[in-house]
């Protein structure tokens, strides 16, 4: 499937640091992230809890999509999302090579 470059520009796209990471209760697979966005801090509830040490995860940076509707995950608002990489039994969070500002663009 193709799609104009225009459609990928709407998505913005995003770095922020792992600010507090929390293992929800009564699930195996989601963490809780609260994102340090340069702006303010956002909220992430991902299904990296098999993948990723919540401790581990306490000042790394990562790319988010912003601009998605929030959603109801859990009982919990997810304002951003997380992007990552599954194959296989893998997963790998999508993180920039150097250290950027909080709130960097991706493009």
């Amino acid at each position: 499937m193709t799609f104009p470059l225009e459609e990928f520009q709407k998505l913005d796209i995003r770095i922020g640091r792992i600010v507090d990471a929390k293992r929800l209760e009564g699930s195996k697979k989601l963490l809780e992230l609260s994102i340090d966005m340069g702006d303010g801090v956002r909220r992430a509830v991902s299904g990296i809890a098999e993948f990723y040490d919540q401790e581990g995860l306490k000042g790394r940076q990562i790319a988010v999509v912003t601009n998605l509707p929030p959603r109801k995950i859990f009982g919990l608002e997810s304002e951003v999302m997380i992007l990552a990489a599954y194959g296989g039994d893998r997963l790998a969070y999508l993180a920039p090579e150097k250290e950027v500002p909080e709130g960097s663009r991706v493009s």
